[in-house]
């Protein structure tokens, strides 16, 4: 994966394989102190620990439809060159935590890729799930809630036009408002 949006974009979907209903998007870039942070947090059925333990390991997956899980592992790795780590806390029942961290200025940090992208494809593709999308930047920080959309546009989200510009919209200048540049 070519930017770290994208990898957002895999864990988020392996929240919903995972019959999330809520699914809290943290990204944390705090360059002062030489750190960026992305944390999904979900409240899906969660996995015992031999699945925890196993979920970096490349050649394993739940799905039934392929062999092979290479998300996790290729976040765990993009982490680890950029002088990061990845954790992932989980339980039965309980819901799933992944949280990456690299050292901010690394050279081989990853960019962060367009988050009004992946963000909008994610509420708009999952209109049911309720998400929380907390972008924190510095000391300044941005907030989006699925909730809100479904609120402004009662029966016309996702499917309208002005719903899908609007949230772009908002995306944008809600990012652009502290002090990043959106792609």
């Amino acid at each position: 994966m070519d930017d770290l949006s994208l990898h957002i974009l895999d864990i988020v979907e392996n929240a919903i394989a995972a019959k999330a209903q809520r699914i809290e998007i943290l990204v944390a870039e705090k360059p002062e102190e030489d750190q960026l942070t992305i944390e999904v947090r979900d409240d899906g059925i969660g996995m015992d620990e031999e699945i925890r333990k196993k979920a970096l390991d490349p050649f394993f997956t739940t799905r039934t439809s392929r062999k092979i899980g290479l998300g996790l592992a290729f976040l765990a790795q993009s982490a680890q060159e950029a002088g990061g780590i990845m954790e992932v806390e989980s339980s039965p029942g309980k819901g799933t935590t992944v949280r990456a961290t690299f050292q901010y200025g690394h050279i081989d940090r990853k960019p962060l890729g367009s988050m009004v992208e992946t963000i909008t494809m994610l509420f708009i593709g999952n209109p049911d799930i309720d998400f929380d999308y907390l972008h924190v930047n510095g000391d300044k920080t941005y907030t989006l809630k699925s909730e809100w959309l479904r609120e402004k546009f009662k029966g016309y989200f996702p499917t309208s036009p002005d719903a899908i510009s609007w949230l772009k919209k908002h995306l944008r200048e809600g990012l652009t408002g502290i002090g990043l540049n959106p792609v």
